[in-house]
């Protein structure tokens, strides 16, 4: 029986989806693993389908559900949200930009049995030199420490438990964002679940690899909000 839903968003970015999707199922643990594929090339396409015939997962191509343009993540939740709702597992969001550890999933299950009333679990992001990198760049101090959080949690690499999910549904995220990692980390609070950010599982990240436009963010700051208000990019 499956211990967790594992879910994927891609949107091209092939070299990383590639590692993502590797490490994912190289990874120990018992679980389902879907990659939900929001209109990508037909050259990531055709890959996600070889992929999936070849390593035993499961991918969903958004144009069969919707005509939505991308971004689809509402979408994907409530997908993903029903998911591990009907196996009674949590759902743990990889994002195609991010690279496990073989122990990253068994070691996010744990802690969400060890802690008190978790809500959401997050392992910590790191660039190619193990420094703490974005979104989790403001921790500074290295450590194996289990935080309860108030800062929201990024979907990078996230549990969601299934008290959780039974008790707030996706179904009333916003028509007008694009994603909800920040939106649904404080809803678990507000219900009165606790966030935790894993220190100690820390996880590769390769930031904006499917957004490339964002790194303007650092590059062009001006040029990046210009974009972001005036094409409604990136509504958070």
């Amino acid at each position: 029986m499956s211990e967790a839903i594992v879910i994927t968003p891609v949107k091209d970015s092939l070299h990383t989806t590639k590692r993502t999707i590797d490490a994912i199922m190289n990874a120990d643990g018992d679980f389902s693993y879907y990659v939900f594929n929001d209109f990508s090339q037909p050259e990531t396409k055709d890959y996600l389908d070889l992929s999936a015939k070849q390593k035993g997962f499961t991918v969903v191509h958004l144009e069969d559900i919707t005509d939505t343009p991308s971004p689809n993540y509402k979408i994907v939740l409530q997908k993903s949200q029903q998911l591990a709702l009907d196996a009674n597992v949590p759902l743990i969001i990889i994002e195609s930009d991010v690279v496990i550890e073989k122990d990253t999933i068994q070691s996010l299950i744990k802690i969400m049995n060890d802690e008190q009333k978790a809500g959401l679990v997050g392992a910590i992001t790191v660039d190619e030199n193990g420094d703490y990198n974005f979104p989790y760049n403001f921790e500074k101090h290295k450590s194996d420490d289990i935080l309860n959080t108030s800062h929201s949690l990024s979907f990078c690499c996230t549990l969601l438990t299934i008290p959780f999910l039974k008790e707030f549904s996706f179904k009333e995220l916003a028509e007008d964002k694009d994603w909800f990692d920040v939106f649904i980390s404080r809803q678990s609070k507000k219900i009165g679940y606790n966030n935790y950010l894993a220190k100690g599982v820390r996880v590769l990240h390769l930031p904006h690899s499917s957004r490339p436009w964002k790194n303007l963010k650092y590059k062009n700051p001006v040029l990046y909000y210009l974009k972001k208000i005036f094409l409604k990019r990136d509504r958070i």
